[in-house]
């Protein structure tokens, strides 16, 4: 295997890219990315770099030093278009081919849009800095979706002395993802510092004054963010041959078709630990999965499953929300430590007879480390949870 080609510059990119390096591999390394800069880090986006806390310099993963180590055929600023995997070539926005042996793709997802024009989203670094010029105090910012990442970006609007309307199709934002008792304590925290949230309405198009609702409201704006979630970025392999379904389907090992993987937020693997296949759009599993698929395909006499207990994080208002786990689909709630009331509580998930996942707000790093080692052993809720607990609505 003399030319490898990994599709997609940002964590899981970058971290294949490195790991087939640091694991002996001396051919040729193309890295190809859509986006003309060099890798950076996406969470900050909507957190410290949105709120002007961060210049954009100090988003860059590597040094230019550190990127020229890795001796890569860096191929910026040019997409992706085609796979063929008979001729094992990647074809490109430019007209050129890059043969491959082996590929990685990890091609990301970008944002779902809204009908009508003039509404922001948050997926780069242009994005970002867009957004955060129109911000100011008095400016009238409305957030369609309240996930982590509308939530995060009203956090920080709010912050800025913006008049922040947050609207919501679920009676309770992300109940879907952390159950409802944790998602009628996030609600609080936004009505708390002045947010307008609207939970149980649906926006149909953006316009020129705002957002207009299903009802026919028109909710008026100075900007608007749309935040209601993503695509996997799989177009430019349609015909391919390989498995497209919500992401690149791969097996345990990341494996989309011979010497071809995929990881990071465009992949969706079936994860043994859990018994189910999942994509998972969160910075740490970008990375790991990017690591794996960079050994399991260099060295496929010792592939390993990849089976990681995902982590992600978010902050809020100040508040440090952490989990571990697969939590969507989960059956139970129930609060091991802490109060929901302080906001200050771990919380665990039941999906069938196991422990699935872990959440944790307002506590230290060790109260929720000790839980993950439970999901990674596969424990049974009824073995985990005492019967003396009581049990949050899911």
């Amino acid at each position: 295997m003399r030319r490898i080609v990994v599709v997609g510059a940002s964590a899981a990119g970058l971290a294949a890219a490195e790991t087939l390096r640091r694991e002996g591999y001396d051919g040729t390394l193309t890295l190809v990315g859509d986006e003309p800069l060099p890798p950076y880090d996406r969470p900050p986006l909507s957190k410290q770099l949105l709120a002007a806390e961060w210049e954009a310099e100090r988003l860059a993963l590597r040094s230019p030093a550190d990127l020229r180590a890795l001796d890569l055929d860096l191929r910026l600023g040019v997409a992706a278009t085609g796979l063929e995997p008979a001729e094992r070539i990647v074809r490109l926005a430019d007209g050129g081919d890059v043969p491959y042996d082996g590929l990685v793709v990890a091609t990301g997802v970008r944002p779902r849009r809204l009908p009508g024009e003039g509404a922001h989203v948050l997926r780069t670094l242009d994005d970002a800095l867009t957004l955060r010029d129109r911000l100011a105090p008095g400016r009238r910012l409305v957030v369609v979706g309240a996930g982590f990442l509308g939530a995060e970006a009203a956090t920080v609007a709010r912050g800025l002395g913006a008049h922040v309307t947050l609207l919501e199709p679920a009676p309770v934002p992300l109940a879907h993802a952390v159950g409802t008792a944790v998602g009628e304590v996030l609600t609080r925290t936004h009505l708390e510092r002045g947010v307008d949230l609207r939970c149980g309405v649906t926006v149909t198009e953006v316009t020129e004054d705002g957002v207009r609702l299903a009802d026919g409201e028109v909710v008026d704006a100075d900007e608007v963010l749309v935040a209601v979630g993503s695509w996997p970025n799989t177009e430019w392999l349609e015909g391919s041959g390989l498995a497209l379904g919500d992401g690149v389907v791969c097996d345990q090992y990341c494996e989309a078709a011979k010497n071809v993987y995929a990881a990071g937020d465009v992949a969706r693997w079936y994860n043994p630990l859990f018994g189910t296949s999942m994509r998972i759009e969160h910075r740490t599993n970008a990375a790991e999965q990017g690591m794996a698929a960079a050994r399991n395909l260099l060295r496929p006499e010792a592939r390993k499953p990849f089976a990681p207990v995902p982590y992600f994080w978010s902050d809020q208002y100040g508040m440090k929300i952490q989990a571990y786990g697969f939590l969507r689909g989960h059956d139970e709630v129930t609060v091991v430590d802490g109060d929901l009331g302080e906001r200050r509580f771990v919380a665990l998930y039941r999906t069938g007879d196991r422990v699935s996942g872990a959440l944790a707000v307002g506590m230290p790093p060790k109260a929720l480390r000790t839980w993950r080692q439970v999901i990674a052993a596969g424990a049974l809720w009824d073995d985990t949870v005492r019967v003396e607990v009581p049990a949050a609505e899911a």
